[in-house]
């Protein structure tokens, strides 16, 4: 079974005619999950608001207090690029909430991995600030409430653009691991293999950037030689999945190669480090709807180990396009950090 987080309530965040991030993103999610081969197996997550004292393990009380009162006063831009409603607050509290609901009900045994289908996204989200259409660091919240409650947790982010705001708040924590797969040159311009963790979290952040055009067989090559074996040695008790489709080659604003088949490949092979029932994947970007809607489609099977054949597909798998040279940078980089 496949818990699925889904309300209302994350449409209560209006970004604005125009804006990128915007909450008919959700009515293609939900076409999505309605149109996956796992439709059947779907069970509503009861959710909830997060608590301040869970958003804090975070977020800086004052930021906190900052956000929630300029969405009181109706809202605005916080940069040029990520803007808040009335309603945000109480999106963004609710969309950090899913997480832990999720953990709760994974722990009860109610279903085998879950799929949060909220809003507002999170990675970009500092301590301290909002950026890149972010307002709270929705699976950084989870982790974090994993960690300490004394759980080994791995965070891996498909997501196009890197997820500085995850990495940096567990760049010097030994409890959580940071694995991104993202478009480089791309905002916000870090994660470069270099980036690896600092103090007590040395060795615990992998970034594997990704030209322009890098297609499903370049990804693939990427999890297999590089993250498998990282995520392998870090040896979580979790693993949180912070799942943006802007990696699909009909994005607006990114330039990688992806299909929908790709990223039930993806998935899978996510799935598949992941101890059974300890599964949670988060919605981050995608913002071509179609692309979106058919990415959904073809990764909630792979979330539990139902992947589709290539007939079943509504996008072929694809292939041939740059990174390789990129991705055996990183593998050699890795064998350098562990020496091996």
């Amino acid at each position: 079974m496949l818990l699925v987080a889904s309300d209302p309530v994350f449409g209560e965040h209006d970004t604005g005619p125009g804006h990128p991030e915007r909450a008919s993103r959700l009515r293609a999610v939900g076409d999505g999950i309605r149109r996956s081969k796992v439709a059947d197996a779907v069970l509503v997550l009861e959710h909830r608001a997060a608590r301040r004292d869970e958003l804090e393990r975070v977020h800086r009380a004052d930021y906190l207090d900052e956000l929630e009162e300029r969405c009181a006063a109706g809202g605005g831009f916080l940069d040029a690029d990520t803007v808040v409603s009335a309603g945000s607050w109480r999106a963004a509290r609710s969309a950090a909430g899913a997480g832990l609901a999720a953990v709760d009900a994974l722990r009860r045994g109610d279903a085998d991995a879950a799929f949060l289908a909220v809003r507002p996204p999170g990675h970009h989200a500092l301590p301290d600030r909002a950026m890149g259409f972010c307002l709270v660091n929705n699976v950084a919240v989870t982790a974090a409430a994993l960690a300490a409650g004394g759980e080994r947790v791995c965070v891996v982010d498909f997501d196009a653009h890197h997820g500085n705001g995850t990495q940096h708040v567990f760049y010097a924590d030994a409890r959580v691991a940071y694995v991104s797969l993202h478009e480089w040159p791309l905002y916000p311009g870090t994660g470069r293999m270099e980036e690896t963790g600092t103090g007590r979290g040395a060795g615990t952040t992998c970034n594997v950037p990704l030209p322009s055009g890098a297609t499903g067989d370049v990804y693939l090559m990427a999890l297999d030689e590089v993250v498998a074996p990282f995520v392998e040695r870090f040896s979580p008790g979790w693993v949180l999945l912070s799942a943006g489709f802007d990696a699909h080659r009909d994005d607006p604003i990114t330039g990688l190669g992806l299909s929908a088949g790709d990223f039930a490949d993806i998935t899978a092979r996510v799935a598949d480090l992941a101890p059974r029932g300890r599964l949670i994947a988060f919605l981050e970007g995608g913002y071509d709807l179609a692309g979106l809607r058919h990415s959904v489609q073809a990764a909630l099977p792979a979330l539990l180990g139902e992947h589709e054949g290539p007939r079943e597909r509504v996008e072929a798998a694809t292939g041939g396009g740059p990174g390789r040279v990129s991705v055996e940078a990183v593998v050699q980089h890795w064998r350098a950090v562990v020496g091996s």
